[in-house]
């Protein structure tokens, strides 16, 4: 497989992980509400042996309360869904939110992501956006 078509296979596979993620508010998908979309998912080489994932979602609209908790969960749907070394940049598409560098500020920060995820309140909300309910 070329590197060019290996990168293209990586941002596919990270599209298709992440567009069955539900709204936390909304009976829906990310993909169905286009807070992610193919377009928005770049893939490029960090190093020989490690990905470098750039994510840019859309938040339903500018003052979405629930965009940090959207970032958290398809952070932690990429950490279950992929198995090559990676880097994952996760950020609000520009001027789309209306606080969107504390928003990516926060979704970026490992030290920040691990303390959310030890609330069991939060956690159990990112467990039900992460859910198939196509079963």
């Amino acid at each position: 497989m070329s590197k060019d078509a290996e990168l293209v296979d990586v941002a596919a596979t990270v599209y298709d992980a992440l567009r069955t993620v539900r709204d936390p508010e909304k009976d829906a998908t990310l993909e169905d509400l286009d807070v992610i979309k193919e377009e928005g998912i770049k893939v490029t080489r960090l190093n020989h042996d490690k990905f470098l994932i750039n994510i840019e979602f859309v938040p339903t609209v500018p003052h979405c309360s629930l965009a940090t908790l959207i970032g958290l969960c398809i952070r932690v749907k990429l950490s279950r869904s992929l198995v090559c070394p990676y880097k994952a940049d996760i950020n609000i598409a520009p001027g789309t939110h209306n606080t969107e560098v504390e928003v990516n500020k926060q979704i970026n920060d490992k030290e920040r992501v691990a303390a959310a995820l030890e609330n069991p309140n939060l956690s159990k909300v990112v467990e039900e956006c992460l859910t198939d309910r196509d079963c």
